[in-house]
C-alpha cells in the first residue's frame, strides 16, 4: 500500500482501507477482518500500527474483539461508514469543490452529466 505521507497518519489511512473494503463488501457483518500480524504484514507495517487502526475502529464500533479468535466486522458498519464518509463529503470536501466551480462558471448540469459520464464508464 502507498501512503501519502503529507495529510493522514498512516494509522489512519490503514482505517479507511478497512473502510473502503467494507463498503466494497470485501467483509461482511460479524466476518473475520485479517489479524493484527496477518495486516501489518500485507502492509509492510509495524504490527503496533494495525494496533492503533484495530482499537481505533473498535473504538468506533466498526469491528470488534473475539478474544483469542480475531477481529469481526460489528452489525451495521456498513450503514455507520456510509452515514459518516457522506457527512464528511459534504461538509468538507464539497465545499471548496463547489467554490471552484463558482469561479471557474461550471454549473450544475455540467457536474451531473460528467458525473454520469463517469458511471458509465466505471460500471462493472
Amino acid at each position: 500500500m502507498n501512503f501519502d505521507n503529507n495529510t493522514k497518519a498512516i494509522y489512519l489511512q490503514i482505517a479507511d482501507r478497512i473502510c473502503d473494503a467494507i463498503l466494497r463488501g470485501d467483509y461482511g457483518c460479524d466476518e473475520r477482518i485479517p489479524s493484527v500480524r496477518e495486516y501489518a504484514a500485507s502492509l509492510e507495517v509495524n504490527a503496533n500500527t494495525v494496533m492503533r487502526t484495530y482499537e481505533k475502529l473498535t473504538n468506533s464500533g466498526l469491528i470488534y474483539n473475539k478474544r483469542g479468535i480475531g477481529y469481526f466486522v460489528t452489525p451495521g458498519a456498513r450503514a455507520k461508514i456510509i452515514m459518516e464518509k457522506t457527512e464528511n463529503l459534504i461538509d468538507k470536501d464539497l465545499p471548496p469543490i463547489f467554490n471552484i466551480m463558482g469561479l471557474l462558471g461550471i454549473t450544475p448540469e455540467q457536474l451531473a452529466d460528467e458525473y454520469r459520464n463517469f458511471l458509465n464508464k466505471n460500471r462493472k
